[in-house]
């Protein structure tokens, strides 16, 4: 289990502001499951756009948040950084449920957990949790593949 802060998230993810969507991961076991958070802010270049007068976080930044997730398990259970040499692919998004809206203020606690992996792509059962109730969840189904 290790934690890892904003800077270490650099290393295993192409991903920078405005469209890095993991703030820290807290707990990480390689091969089996990844806890991390985000804390949303009115801040956010999103909430001038999408219901400027009542700000939600789009549902499927909340499954591109939970996407980036998995690509730092995926990279943390194989011991490897990405050079470059080939990119993570969110390929399928399946039995996506929201149950409510998440609003500036709040702190969405992903957690995504291996189903398996096989020639490169991956399955991930995932869950966004707000003050510990389950906001959204998808089946994710990610692929690695050589640029």
């Amino acid at each position: 289990m290790s934690t890892m802060l904003i800077t270490d998230i650099f290393d295993y993810l192409p991903h920078r502001y405005p469209f890095l969507l993991v703030d820290r991961v807290v707990e990480c076991v390689e091969g089996d499951y990844l806890k991390a958070y985000k804390n949303i802010s009115f801040n956010e270049p999103q909430f001038t756009g999408h219901f400027p007068k009542h700000p939600i976080m789009p549902g499927v930044m909340i499954i591109e948040a939970m996407a980036q997730c998995t690509g730092i398990l995926a990279f943390r259970t194989q011991g490897v950084k990405p050079d470059g040499s080939s990119m993570y692919y969110l390929a399928a998004v399946d039995n996506c449920r929201f149950r409510q809206p998440a609003i500036p203020g709040d702190r969405l606690d992903f957690e995504v957990k291996t189903v398996s992996n096989k020639r490169g792509i991956w399955k991930f059962e995932c869950k966004t949790e707000v003050d510990g109730k389950v906001i959204a969840s998808a089946d994710l189904l990610c692929a690695e593949r050589k640029v």
